[in-house]
């Protein structure tokens, strides 16, 4: 099997372009969709400050490796979850990351370790607060991102959320018929108000398969384990259906995002969900992050963790 664009012998091969590829021209094809998907969104320019949000797995460690090889000033973001050995092990692969690769480009990073500054781990508040873990653990994660992107001054916040991500999430909301996500479903929002980062995506058009050969040609060490808070997720569900649907027809995670992508854009553009936003968000009581109701749900959430513990 050779290279399909420089006839060398090939190392990986992806059905869904029917291509095959050597390892430099691999890592072009992965750059090349990345630029593409920035260029096509209008996601950032060269000079803004990017924020990136790690996680230890080879998609969002993907991206920052990418983002500073294409020369975009690109720090990152760890929030430690308090999750027993997983977090630890997840925090080793990115600070190892950070200072073997990243400090080569003169790239920082930021530690948010929840026990700390929250007062108690991911499966500990979870249970003060009555809810699901992965409804607390994304609560939390949300509010931390935003603050920190606002607080020192990044332009755009960016996550690694890739194809496969992306999919199974639109096919969620699909059979659930939710139109309010469905509108911002896209892989670039922009900061619709004053206290929100503009947040994107520029690995939709790459797979979890496809990321994962990147990390392993490029000697980038992840964690392969999945959360494991995430057993029984939905999404792990939707993931294996639509990994179903590509094995007998390759492209149809691709046209099934991507043709709702230019489906949607036809229908509602950035600046129209900005008008929305604009006349439903104002600051939070306590915190001033924008939010629809009185206190974000940030705050709720804390406000009862701490009712909990002082029982």
């Amino acid at each position: 099997m050779n290279c399909t664009r420089c006839k060398t012998k090939a190392v990986l091969k992806l059905p869904r372009h029917n291509a095959a590829f050597c390892k430099d021209c691999f890592n072009s094809f992965v750059h090349d969709q990345v630029l593409k998907a920035i260029r096509s969104q209008e996601m950032f320019k060269k000079n803004d400050r990017l924020l990136v949000a790690v996680s230890g797995g080879k998609d969002s460690l993907a991206l920052w490796d990418i983002l500073l090889k294409l020369g975009y000033k690109a720090d990152a973001l760890y929030v430690n979850l308090g999750i027993g050995g997983y977090s630890e092990s997840s925090q080793e692969k990115v600070m190892h990351f950070s200072e073997t690769v990243a400090a080569e480009y003169g790239a920082g990073l930021h530690v948010h370790t929840v026990e700390r500054e929250e007062g108690a781990g991911i499966r500990e508040l979870a249970m003060m607060v009555h809810r699901p873990t992965c409804s607390t653990c994304g609560t939390i994660k949300r509010y931390q991102f935003n603050h920190a992107a606002i607080r020192h001054g990044y332009d755009v916040m960016a996550t690694g959320h890739n194809l496969d991500d992306e999919a199974a999430r639109l096919l969620g909301n699909v059979l659930h018929w939710q139109n309010e996500y469905l509108e911002k479903q896209g892989p670039s929002l922009p900061a619709s108000i004053d206290g929100f980062a503009k947040k994107v995506k520029p690995l939709y058009r790459l797979t979890e398969r496809e990321l994962a050969a990147y990390c392993v040609l490029n000697k980038i060490d992840y964690v392969v384990e999945e959360c494991p808070m995430a057993q029984g997720a939905r999404t792990l569900l939707y993931k294996e259906v639509l990994n179903r649907l590509e094995t007998e027809s390759p492209g149809t995670k691709q046209m099934f995002y991507w043709g709702f992508l230019e489906k949607s854009h036809t229908t509602k553009t950035p600046t129209t969900i900005m008008e929305k936003d604009r006349s439903s968000l104002h600051p939070c009581s306590l915190c001033g992050q924008p939010t629809t109701a009185e206190t974000c749900s940030y705050c709720k959430l804390m406000a009862k963790a701490k009712t909990s513990t002082s029982r």
